[in-house]
């Protein structure tokens, strides 16, 4: 595949900061439900990905050929995860196990007890933020989009929140979207929609109303083309930046405009020709 053409995806003048790095794509990739990870570098390629998330509890250190980190590109920033993690000593020590075998001083919280919904413990997450990045951990934690928990995380050191979009692994899309809103709006932190997003028309909404980046896994993983997905996902999100950037023009609460003067151009116009003819 020639990815030649996926240059606009990767701006330099627009980058996001996390942690110290500057990224120049936005979309962040999950591995979770990838039935392939041989197709990781293609994505990485195609969508122009520079993060890519893990769960810790997957990687086999001592299988060098099934090992999903043999597949990561190296210039990729490794976001390893703690789900499995039902408490916040449970995710602290995966992080700590995960820095110690090498993948680096980022972590994504995952604080889940709830096995119906899997819906995050803000308090377990806040917990594990505060002592993680309090041992020089670059803390992306994961929360249901909730004001007063983002605001705990933001006091932890968190260095980016991010939210759901709609249950995880659903592809609902932006069921959250007033409440991601709100945090968009009021914390001072990137916000990264996670979970949920289904097509690439989602992430491109998250995009525009001023979320920082999005992290897709499912629409990914379960596409019949998942490179190809990739891709869409990276335009997608690109779009919506742009957008975002470019300043969306005034809503209208009611009624029409036309986007040429309605009055006074044909009436003089009509009056002339009969005036001549």
């Amino acid at each position: 595949m020639d990815n030649s053409a996926q240059a606009p995806l990767q701006t330099a003048e627009d980058p996001l900061f996390i942690g110290g790095v500057g990224l120049k794509s936005r979309l962040f990739l999950g591995t979770g439900k990838l039935g392939r990870e041989e197709l990781i570098p293609e994505i990485v390629a195609a969508a122009g990905v520079q993060v890519i998330t893990v769960a810790l509890r997957r990687v086999d250190l001592s299988d060098k050929s099934g090992n999903v980190l043999s597949h990561i590109p190296v210039h990729v920033q490794l976001l390893p995860n703690t789900s499995g993690a039902r408490t916040a000593e449970e995710a602290v020590r995966i992080a700590r196990l995960a820095r110690a075998c090498g993948t680096g001083n980022w972590i994504k919280i995952e604080v889940i007890n709830d096995s119906v919904n899997l819906l995050p413990d803000g308090y377990g997450t806040a917990k594990a933020t505060e002592i993680l990045a309090k041992e020089g951990f670059v803390v992306l934690p994961y929360i249901n989009p909730d004001l007063y928990v983002a605001r705990d995380l933001v006091n932890a050191g968190a260095a980016a929140v991010m939210p759901l979009g709609a249950p995880i692994g659903s592809n609902r899309g932006l069921r959250t979207k007033e409440m991601i809103r709100i945090l968009i709006e009021e914390i001072d932190l990137p916000i990264i929609v996670d979970a949920g997003l289904g097509v690439p028309s989602h992430a491109c909404e998250a995009m525009e109303m001023g979320a920082a980046a999005c992290l897709i896994n499912t629409a990914i993983a379960t596409a019949s083309d998942p490179v190809h997905m990739a891709e869409a996902f990276g335009l997608a999100v690109a779009a919506g930046r742009a957008a975002l950037l470019a300043g969306p023009g005034r809503s209208l609460v009611a009624g029409a405009s036309a986007s040429s003067p309605e009055t006074g151009k044909l009436t003089a116009f009509l009056e002339a020709n009969a005036a001549s003819g």
